[in-house]
């Protein structure tokens, strides 16, 4: 592969909805551009882009892949990124170092969930995008229907769509695209152009007029030309709509049908002609010693390169991506890793194209390239020069909504299980592990069932460590809700010395504080020097739960009184008296369960908003208001975490997939008698079985 300076290259990545075709478009790219020999099919697992065993399996796109396409002697970074929700973390991540978006809609389906997904996340990296209607070959498509939703999506998102690229027969006769700026037809892939025919002529003259128009409000100099003349050349229409392109007020539109490579030339040269080079890209910054610093993506600025993706193989090893944003990168240079205060050699520094690696001598600003076998570095670290430290931030990742509870199959797996979880979580941005301090699982969370499923198989593939999944305990707490006092005298006589403590204490609720242990001792009844081991046996009694086996918090203890022996006392008896007066004096203080309850924002299409309100209701949810936005509602309500397990699954199944919601802790409440009423008596059995073994 031949070197490619800033200007030159192109960084596009390509987003939709699950299925609409990104994986065979990137395909049909390499094929046309004789980067491939042959076209591979996803069924038949020989695409390029999709060489993961996983993605073979589930025929789905799992990672997001980088396939370089050398054309017209540009480089396009062309990024396959999964359409599935539950890998958005991966389309994130992609269009995190993409300077341009394409989004693909299936020529019958239409806008589809995942399409406002990918505008959405196009959004929060203001790229400016494509809009590519694909599969134009199905047996259903339709062009103008089609082109009609995509217009009224893009104008409710306050842009406008434009027609680049009219199709040249539809369904089984789709045979080639006519495209508006040079108002050629280009038949087949696209590698010859011939005249519109004749039944277009009017529709391409209509649809170049509009072109006109929008192109000379790219600039008022175009304005002024167009005004006096009519028209503009073709060379001032491109830059015309260059400007209102990467500005993001006209969004243009296509038609394609990758699987028969159809449209695919034609589209290439427009990615080149009216997405950016990463010279007039977004802008990108980073946090300097003094501050943040804008990044010039040229060769002689100060080095910052971002990570973007980290993948482990067991042949390969350990692969990272990146992207640079400004300076170069040699091959076996030194780089420092700022977030990890290292130094890394970029000894393998390779250009990566599905699986295959093309060795590289030099990554020039703006470039996406991978090296193999680095110690340290992770997704989301920044390579700089040692004595000119950057750090790029990382986009904001949409949180894990979906827990579940791992356990190592063998004994062998349970040494394994830390570091296999904490690779797999530094590979992906939306997975996050943790040790439940309360109910002392480890606990497992992600985007769906799908993902966490994709990152059990991995640890048993590339990690060889097997894990079972269950549902995740809740992190209940205990707690009292009146003042109680009791009192228990601890006796054991056996041979030789016995055992005797007696205490008397008091317990209250004690709110925004834990713990506390004071004494109201006077006299000599009993002496403070067995004040710990009766608290020690108390602070025991806390942590493994009085009545439910949870911890429980918010007491105040107030030992008033008391009994000693001066033979038989000792501290191991004033332990155990003090912990069952404790669990004594809990009985009679209006025990309560306390349950997590999540502030939850369910963003939802106005049509399923009363499904999802009565929803919520049977799940205990308290509604606390709605935000309305263009035909979208989002329900702000608390509800209990005990309710919402499994709720990802539910709310696609309730809104065909349309809805999505985010969750964070908020407060503990009680839970009501009929649901805390079973949760004691098992623990009750399980204490008893306990005592029966």
């Amino acid at each position: 592969m031949k070197e490619y300076t800033t200007e030159f290259l192109r960084n596009v990545a390509l987003v939709s909805h699950g299925g609409a075709g990104k994986t065979m478009l990137a395909e049909a790219f390499l094929h046309a551009t004789g980067a491939t020999t042959r076209l591979g099919k996803v069924e038949d697992g020989t695409t390029v882009s999709d060489y993961d065993d996983e993605e073979n399996r589930r025929k789905i796109s799992i990672y997001s892949s980088v396939l370089p396409v050398e054309y017209r002697d540009y480089k396009i970074n062309v990024i396959d990124a999964p359409g599935y929700t539950d890998f958005v973390g991966e389309a994130v991540s992609a269009l995190s170092v993409a300077d341009g978006a394409i989004i693909l809609v299936d020529a019958v389906a239409g806008i589809e969930v995942g399409t406002e997904i990918a505008w959405r996340y196009a959004d929060q990296f203001n790229l400016p995008r494509f809009i590519v209607i694909n599969k134009m070959d199905r047996d259903n498509a339709d062009f103008e229907k089609t082109y009609s939703a995509v217009d009224e999506f893009v104008r409710a998102h306050g842009k406008r769509a434009i027609k680049v690229h009219l199709p040249i027969g539809e369904k089984q006769n789709f045979k080639g695209v006519v495209d508006i700026i040079g108002m050629k037809a280009y038949m087949g892939d696209g590698k010859t152009t011939a005249e519109i025919p004749a039944e277009l002529k009017e529709a391409a003259e209509a649809a170049h007029f509009t072109m006109v128009e929008a192109a000379a409000e790219g600039e008022d100099e175009l304005m002024e030309k167009y005004l006096e003349n009519g028209s503009l050349t073709d060379a001032e229409m491109v830059r015309g709509l260059e400007d209102v392109v990467y500005a993001g007020q006209f969004v243009p539109v296509f038609c394609a049908a990758g699987a028969r490579e159809i449209g695919i030339i034609a589209l290439l040269n427009d990615i080149i002609d009216l997405l950016p080079s990463p010279v007039n890209g977004p802008k990108r910054s980073a946090q300097g010693k003094d501050g943040v610093e804008e990044l010039k993506p040229t060769d002689s600025g100060p080095l910052a390169a971002y990570v973007w993706k980290t993948t482990a193989d067991p042949f390969v090893g350990k692969m990272t991506y990146f992207r640079v944003l400004s300076g170069s990168i040699q091959a076996d240079a030194h780089v420092w890793n700022q977030n990890k205060g290292a130094d890394e050699r970029m000894a393998g520094l390779h250009f990566q194209r599905g699986k295959e690696g093309i060795p590289a001598k030099v990554v020039h600003a703006g470039d996406i390239a991978a090296v193999s076998k680095l110690t340290v570095s992770a997704t989301g670290d920044t390579f700089c020069d040692k004595g000119h430290p950057l750090t790029v931030e990382k986009p904001k990742f949409p949180a894990a909504l979906y827990r579940v509870a791992v356990t190592p199959k063998t004994q062998a797996d349970a040494a394994k299980i830390s570091p296999t979880l904490t690779r797999l979580c530094e590979e992906d941005m939306t997975l996050t592990w943790y040790n439940d301090p309360i109910t002392h699982e480890t606990v497992l969370q992600g985007m769906g069932d799908q993902h966490i499923d994709v990152a059990i198989s991995r640890a048993q593939s590339k990690f060889q460590v097997g894990l079972n999944t269950q549902q995740p305990k809740i992190p209940y707490r205990e707690g009292i809700t009146r003042k109680a006092t009791a009192q228990y005298r601890h006796k054991k006589q056996t041979g030789g010395a016995g055992q005797f403590g007696e205490v008397h204490l008091r317990i209250e609720p004690l709110p925004d504080v834990d713990f506390e242990f004071t004494d109201e001792l006077v006299g000599m009844n009993l002496s403070r020097s067995y004040l710990p081991p009766i608290e020690k046996g108390i602070k025991a009694t806390m942590e493994r739960g009085a009545f439910a086996g949870y911890p429980m918090s918010n007491v105040k203890v107030i030992v008033y009184d008391g009994k000693e022996h001066e033979v038989d006392s000792k501290p191991v008896a004033f332990e155990i008296a003090g912990r069952e007066a404790f669990k004594l004096a809990v009985q009679n203080a209006g025990p309560v369960l306390f349950e997590p309850i999540m502030n939850v924002r369910v963003t939802v299409p106005d049509a399923n908003m009363g499904d999802v309100m009565s929803d919520l209701n049977t799940r205990r949810g308290r509604v606390q208001g709605t935000e309305a936005e263009h035909g979208h509602t989002t329900i702000v309500a608390h509800v209990p975490m005990a309710e919402m397990t499994r709720y990802t699954t539910q709310l696609r199944s309730i809104t065909g997939g349309r809805g999505y919601f985010t969750m964070e802790f908020d407060h503990y409440d009680i839970v009501p008698t009929n649901i805390a009423q079973p949760i004691i008596e098992a623990h009750k059995k399980e204490m008893e079985a306990k005592k029966e073994e």
